[in-house]
């Protein structure tokens, strides 16, 4: 049976899909930037830590976006929001084609990153407000793995039009969602239960955030907040950086491309075990199983001298990291009630990206002063691992609950 068959109804899967595809672009945007970074590197003659503060304004920006939009769309709709921010990241790629400078360059991808990262949990918070309970850890899954479909398509782009034409045309192709926003305005409804909540009558932003902090959910808000930081950090330290890993380790910048599209190809097997795993045995079982199982290929990678063990490894990695994340964002919005849901989702995300921030930094520094790449795996391996301690002793399992 098709997975998004498994849905009850087909106005669920048109939502599913149809914010799936604004995902997929999201994806396809992150993607891009860290083989737009390996191809300006040579181009700018960037040294690796311009390439961290390149990396790293990207999600100064995401964490922005996701703590504003958070709470936007618990005051104006998830709806709404989700469009804005669409429209916001794709206009931003769209003019860093026409950067002439490295600052004009920065100021554009954290405009870009603001959108970013206010899609993604905004758009899980949508989806996962509007499915029935049997179904919603599934149906917010493989929303995410629409995800792998924006890497793969980044990856097939760099390979087959970045490396030939140029990082420029990178940008431009970014820009192609403003179109799509026109499509989803008319193609999906705000969720049933923000609706019913009485729409615009949210608390303030210190109201929000003063009740994700309350005695009622502090110990829940740390548990996301320590996993979303460990996950990003590790995440965005590694695939972002992974192209010029591989031309680190001795790979031209063509062959580097070509088998980050082999390892990016594993992102989807990942989802669809992680969504069938979701509903059968919960969301803890898959976050522990998988994040664990991340540490374990990191350290693999990291440690990998031959390409066949490089591949398998990165293989891996892909597989267990974005099934790890599909179950991530299936978990959070189960966190909170309605009224704050999305402030929780967004703030959570928000403390994530600081992670995003310091990890592509770090990694530059540390290559540029020539730390080994298997220390700095060794970093993340010891992070993901923090993340499942987190899950393991202070998470509660949803699976199962009704949604407030």
């Amino acid at each position: 049976m098709n997975k998004l068959e498994m849905l009850q109804n087909p106005k669920q899967r048109k939502l599913l899909v149809s914010a799936g595809f604004s995902w997929m672009f999201d994806a396809m945007e992150v993607g891009m930037i860290s083989f737009i970074a390996a191809a300006l590197a040579k181009d700018w003659n960037l040294a690796p830590q311009q390439i961290g503060y390149l990396t790293s304004i990207n999600s100064v920006g995401m964490a922005v976006g996701a703590a504003t939009a958070g709470y936007l769309a618990d005051r104006y709709g998830r709806k709404s929001i989700l469009l804005w921010t669409l429209l916001i990241f794709s206009i931003a790629s769209g003019l860093s084609a026409l950067a002439t400078g490295f600052g004009i360059l920065l100021v554009l991808r954290f405009i870009a990153g603001f959108g970013l990262g206010g899609e993604l949990p905004v758009a899980s918070t949508l989806v996962s407000e509007s499915v029935s309970v049997q179904d919603r850890g599934r149906a917010v899954v493989l929303l995410e793995s629409f995800w792998a479909l924006g890497w793969i398509i980044s990856a097939v782009v760099a390979y087959f039009v970045i490396a030939q034409y140029g990082w420029q045309w990178g940008f431009i192709i970014g820009a192609v969602p403003a179109l799509y926003a026109l499509y989803l305005r008319r193609a999906i409804e705000d969720s049933p239960k923000f609706v019913k909540g009485g729409a615009g009558k949210r608390a303030s932003f210190v109201k929000g955030f003063a009740d994700i902090w309350s005695s009622e959910h502090r110990r829940t808000t740390i548990m996301a907040w320590i996993l979303w930081f460990t996950v990003v950090f590790s995440y965005y330290g590694m695939f972002l950086w992974l192209p010029s890993v591989m031309g680190l380790k001795g790979f031209t910048l063509i062959k580097s491309f070509e088998y980050v599209l082999i390892m990016t190809l594993a992102q989807l097997p990942g989802y669809f075990t992680a969504a069938y795993f979701i509903e059968k045995f919960g969301r803890k079982f898959v976050l522990i199983v998988y994040l664990i199982l991340t540490a374990v290929s990191a350290i693999w990678f990291g440690f990998a001298t031959t390409t066949a063990s490089l591949l398998m490894a990165g293989i891996c990695l892909s597989f267990f990291n974005l099934g790890a994340w599909g179950g991530l964002y299936a978990y959070t919005p189960e966190l909170y009630p309605t009224k704050v849901r999305s402030t929780g989702v967004g703030m959570a995300a928000a403390f994530g990206r600081v992670g995003g921030v310091i990890a592509p930094f770090l990694v530059g520094m540390l290559v540029g002063k020539g730390v080994a790449i298997s220390t700095i795996f060794t970093i993340f391996f010891v992070t993901i691992l923090i993340g499942v301690a987190a899950v393991a002793f202070l998470g509660k399992e949803t699976k199962g609950l009704e949604l407030d």
